[in-house]
């Protein structure tokens, strides 16, 4: 895939609960030039998620198709048994209505994605002011078990000894501050200074 300048990618990562997902959403309102890639994901959809608007759901074999057709830029199995996803399609469909793909993954899809597109994207890793806030903030959220919040807090762990290998560290031991500090950079990487 090319990586011209006008092809660039907006990356947000962070361990499960470190609040990407709410920088994200709030960067999304304040630059319109942004268009939220949508990853493919094997996990059953929640009540409250929608086909095509939060993920592609897919089956366990059509993934693995997709992976075999090299359909992926980047792909993961995140949780046992879980894979996700960026499809090449769902990138060229944001660049081809001229707008900047921001993506919402994972640590390893996001240090994948950030190689292929070295000259071109920005990456912010989201970092959770302690694994104690982390592990409040996972169980308050009510979906995980005792065994699945623990494997959240193992790979989180892992994931926070990859963060220097991002362009930014954003501390979200306050949400607004955060949103606020990754506007800036934002900012700063969409209009090339």
């Amino acid at each position: 895939m090319p990586t011209s300048p006008d092809k660039k990618i907006l990356i947000i990562t962070a361990p499960s609960g470190a609040g990407k997902t709410s920088i994200t959403r709030y960067l999304l309102q304040q630059f319109p030039e942004l268009s939220f890639s949508i990853s493919a994901a094997t996990r059953e959809k929640r009540s409250n998620e929608r086909e095509g608007i939060d993920y592609y759901f897919m089956s366990m074999e059509t993934f693995q198709e997709k992976i075999r057709e090299q359909a992926f830029v980047e792909w993961e199995m995140v949780y046992d048994g879980k894979y996700y996803g960026t499809l090449r399609s769902e990138l060229e469909r944001i660049w081809k209505a001229g707008k900047i793909p921001l993506l919402d993954i994972d640590v390893k899809g996001a240090i994948h994605i950030q190689q292929q597109f070295p000259n071109s994207s920005l990456s912010i890793f989201i970092d959770p002011p302690s694994l104690s806030e982390l592990h409040r903030r996972l169980a308050g959220r009510g979906t995980e078990t005792p065994e699945s919040l623990q494997a959240r807090i193992n790979k989180a762990t892992f994931e926070q000894s990859f963060k220097q290998h991002f362009n930014s560290i954003i501390l979200n031991e306050d949400l607004s501050k955060a949103q606020q500090e990754a506007q800036k950079l934002v900012q700063k990487f969409l209009s090339g200074t």
